[in-house]
């Protein structure tokens, strides 16, 4: 992933492929987004345009029991 399309990819229903190349609707990674900064958490991305990319999350740790 092109480091200009770091935020776009987090939009929801952008893509940077059609249909053609990749299923999909382009929300998955703005749902992981909204959930992850809902519970006050972050995610974070490395890429190098065609050998790969990792994603981070980091999520607070939370003493509660349930």
């Amino acid at each position: 992933i092109d480091s200009d399309y770091f935020e776009e990819i987090f939009k929801p229903f952008k893509r940077l492929h059609n249909d053609s190349q990749y299923q999909g609707c382009g929300l998955g990674l703005a749902a992981c987004k909204k959930i992850i900064e809902h519970i006050g958490g972050h995610i974070a991305l490395t890429s190098t345009v065609d050998e790969g990319s990792t994603f981070v999350l980091t999520i607070p740790k939370n003493d509660t029991e349930y």
